[in-house]
């Protein structure tokens, strides 16, 4: 599945990175901690964090993210939205919660 599949798929914000959109998707990671995600995440993934600060984009850079999606209906701020433009990283929206989140991608990339 592309980014641009889960976007029309869960209604998402695209808050930028809009040329990254048909990245494909290899699986995702769901945590807030940084130095987790640098651990443990694998290239491609979906990033689902409630983190908004622009040290996202350092580490979604770093591991070669496909996308980042913002859950509990938080918005990145001036910068972090500035920075992830100038990096075109695809910075996702959603008002679900991580857990609902987690769900529904996961039925959407597992289906038969």
């Amino acid at each position: 599945m592309k980014v641009s599949d889960l976007v029309r798929e869960l209604g998402l914000t695209v808050f930028c990175g809009e040329a990254g959109l048909a990245v494909e998707i290899s699986g995702g990671y769901t945590s807030d901690l940084l130095s987790d995600v640098m651990g443990h995440m694998e290239e491609g993934m979906l990033w689902i964090t409630m983190q908004t600060h622009q040290n996202i984009l350092a580490v979604a850079t770093l591991k070669d993210a496909a996308a980042v999606l913002i859950v509990n209906g938080a918005v990145p701020d001036e910068e972090t939205l500035a920075k992830g433009k100038e990096e075109d990283v695809p910075l996702l929206g959603t008002t679900l919660s991580a857990f609902e989140a987690n769900g529904r991608i996961y039925q959407l990339l597992h289906k038969a």
